[in-house]
């Protein structure tokens, strides 16, 4: 048998196949990429357990979950628990704290022939571990940050670089005010844990220096981590400019023609379309406020034409005219004001090429250093 594990470094980086024992509810609040809950009871199981547990002991919690988990019900949760251990040689099992219910499962897996080892600590340990490894990249590494006007491309080029940390990827979402996906966002410590993963298998293959968007405090509804978020206040930035036609284009493939396509893929043709242009006209809605009347009615009116057009011949180009004048009233003078605000911190500005090759050059020379 393979011993029980608290290497969880070695878990993270080499993906080890993970069989989460607690509830369903649970691991809804929160869990790691890939892992299968086959859970030892299911939630109303654990309510009651643990109703008695607190009225009765240990003892009697113990007695009732038997009583609970026992003949088919039993069967059928050892049956599931062997499959994932066959399937998966290499995983492991755990619970919240790596106690009693890993213990029983792993217990009922060796009555089957089936040793299989748990994670020691179970699942707050490992989430102790990521929060951990976020903090010392923090305090450890380099970051530098990549502004931009709206629409200039700044995800496509933290794309093209081996040491960037996509925010916007993790969290499922484009980052503004229309940058919901068709997918829904993972929750809050999904996100923490899917980013500390990505830098601790980034770290481990030698990087020191990431790169990463500039972003709000909140990419959607997920917050970035505090201490992350307040080193992004004075890292080093550099900027990313484009025409305003490239932008333009940029934004209707990205918020319109993908979009669009999302959903078409998700939910089929015409009832995508209509989830796809009720996000477009809520997303404008959501800034109705900050826009004023007169100017939401106009915009409003252009991105209605162009989704019926769009709906009527599968042509975009409408489109184009609400975008613009997104940019040019709306986006751009907020943008230019954080620049101006940020302007000490620029050590760089160019398009796209100029970029990469400059955050490339910046990186090799900062591994010689």
């Amino acid at each position: 048998m393979r011993d029980n594990s608290s290497d969880y470094r070695d878990i993270f980086l080499n993906d080890r196949p993970l069989m989460d024992a607690r509830a369903p509810v649970e691991f809804s609040k929160g869990a790691f990429p890939g892992v299968v809950n086959l859970p030892l009871m299911n939630d109303i199981e654990r309510q009651k357990v643990g109703t008695c547990y607190k009225q009765h002991g240990q003892d009697s919690a113990i007695a009732l979950g038997h009583q609970l988990v026992g003949g088919a019900v039993k069967a059928e949760r050892v049956a599931a628990w062997s499959a994932f251990a066959k399937a998966n040689p290499e995983g492991y099992l755990y619970c919240f704290r790596g106690g009693l219910r890993s213990q029983i499962t792993q217990q009922w897996l060796a009555e089957t022939g089936i040793d299989y080892p748990r994670v020691i600590g179970g699942y707050k340990a490992m989430r102790s571990f990521l929060l951990e490894t976020t903090l010392q990249a923090v305090a450890e590494c380099d970051f530098v940050i990549v502004g931009g006007m709206t629409g200039t491309g700044k995800t496509e080029v933290i794309a093209q670089l081996g040491n960037s940390l996509d925010l916007e990827g993790h969290a499922n979402h484009r980052g503004s005010s229309f940058g919901k996906r068709a997918t829904g966002q993972p929750g809050q410590i999904d996100f923490e844990n899917r980013l500390a993963i990505d830098i601790l298998k980034q770290r481990a293959a030698g990087t020191v220096q990431f790169v990463l968007e500039d972003e709000s405090r909140l990419v959607g509804s997920c917050s970035l981590p505090l201490e992350l978020h307040q080193g992004m206040q004075n890292y080093p930035l550099v900027w990313l400019e484009d025409s305003f036609e490239g932008r333009v284009e940029r934004i209707l493939g990205d918020y319109v023609v993908n979009l669009c396509a999302e959903f078409i893929a998700l939910h089929g043709a015409e009832e995508g379309f209509r989830l796809y242009a009720e996000r477009l006209l809520q997303s404008l809605s959501n800034i109705q406020r900050r826009l004023g009347g007169e100017r939401y009615q106009r915009l409003l009116a252009i991105m209605q034409a162009a989704l019926v057009e769009q709906q009527r011949s599968g042509a975009v180009e409408l489109h184009c005219g609400w975008i613009a004048g997104l940019l040019l009233e709306y986006y751009d003078p907020m943008y230019a004001y954080q620049r101006e605000s940020k302007a000490a911190r620029i050590e760089f500005a160019g398009d796209q090429a100029a970029l990469i090759a400059y955050l490339t050059e910046r990186k090799t020379s900062r591994q010689v250093g």
